[in-house]
């Protein structure tokens, strides 16, 4: 069997024994060498070639992200953060994966966690994962979106959407690995005059997701925020579930808000993908898109099927050849809930011509 070959990379010694102990636990991993900084670490990067580097976002001469650009820019291959969960430290995981690491794995308790076994298993689980990841897609050079210049305002004073017309629409998204890049291309294509809300599913942490929607707020025409309970949904801007929480709509009165819940996690996650699907097959007057993306696993995938069953339903599945890992639209493939397999590049206008039509 080859081992996947895994560079450490951690300015703190006990946290790069710590995790290299875990990782050469696992039969399926071998700890080829560690790093103190960034600098070491291109260096060792060369010299070992390692299949995975993990990497710590906060480090002295050269941190995380800067480590992190020189890596994608020079030797593309899967990186997994190993960041905090100070506001600081998740702005700039955020960002890590903007820049094109493949996910991230949250410290229990600051910069050197003395328990960081709770996490063991997580760390072993997503370093595996990123051995597998599209590195294809990885390489692929995208541009980081400069903000645009508004010469406008976002919309704030919409109308909530109300539930007493026809051809309303609503778009949905579920995604995991590999997503906030993936949500970047799709949501910065969308125009601010959209006529429909989108609802986000994105698996996430808590503490993580502010951060997110923020990011991508200040890069796309719509409006991105993380949703926040019993709010009204409006047209036009795109609503990101918080980690931990699961995100559901709900009808009050004419109008559609946001529910969010601390229920117990479906498959292993909250926010579900599946739980949001679910939530929107009792909307008879609204015609759904719903979008799944790049993910392990197949969550989203019975949510589909129920949507499609409760009709006025369009799904569209991101395609091997641009999903970072191809769990999630996979399984939706083989379910035969899909209409349409396209492209990363492609969703924006795939999603543009249900909400249109």
């Amino acid at each position: 069997m080859n081992k996947a070959k895994v560079l450490v990379v951690d300015d703190s010694a006990f946290m790069r024994k710590l995790i290299s102990d875990f990782l050469s636990e696992d039969p399926r991993l071998e700890v080829i060498g560690t790093a103190r900084n960034g600098q070491e670490a291109l260096r060792k990067i060369e010299e070992l070639k390692p299949d995975v580097v993990t990497l710590d976002v906060e480090m002295p001469i050269m941190d995380g992200l800067e480590t992190l650009k020189h890596i994608m820019q020079q030797h593309p291959l899967p990186v997994v953060m190993i960041s905090s969960t100070t506001r600081e430290g998740a702005e700039n995981t955020i960002l890590a994966l903007q820049y094109g690491a493949v996910d991230f794995i949250a410290k229990p308790s600051g910069a050197i966690s003395l328990d960081l076994y709770k996490i063991k298993d997580q760390i072993v689980e997503k370093v595996l994962l990123a051995s597998h990841a599209n590195l294809q897609c990885m390489k692929r050079k995208s541009k980081i979106p400069i903000p645009p210049q508004k010469q406008y305002s976002k919309i704030e004073s919409n109308e909530p959407i109300k539930t007493n017309t026809t051809k309303k629409k609503i778009v949905c998204i579920g995604t995991s690995t590999g997503g906030p890049r993936a949500l970047q291309h799709v949501l910065s294509k969308l125009p601010e005059t959209i006529n429909a809300p989108i609802l986000i599913v994105q698996h996430m942490p808590k503490g993580f997701t502010k951060s997110l929607a923020s990011r991508l707020d200040s890069i796309c025409r719509i409006r991105v925020k993380e949703a926040e309970d019993g709010e009204l949904i409006q047209k036009g801007t795109a609503y990101i579930a918080p980690g931990g929480q699961h995100l559901q709509v709900k009808k009050i009165g004419m109008s559609l808000a946001v529910h969010l819940d601390e229920s117990p996690a479906r498959n292993g996650h909250r926010p579900s993908v599946d739980v949001m699907f679910e939530s929107l097959c009792t909307l008879a007057d609204y015609e759904k898109i719903a979008v799944i993306m790049t993910g392990m696993g197949s969550d989203g995938t019975e949510g589909l099927k129920q949507l499609k069953a409760s009709g006025n339903t369009k799904v569209i599945a991101e395609s091997a050849e641009s999903s970072v890992v191809f769990g999630m639209p996979k399984s939706a493939i083989a379910a035969n809930v899909t209409d349409e397999v396209v492209h990363l590049d492609k969703i924006a206008d795939a999603i543009m011509k249900y909400v249109d039509a």
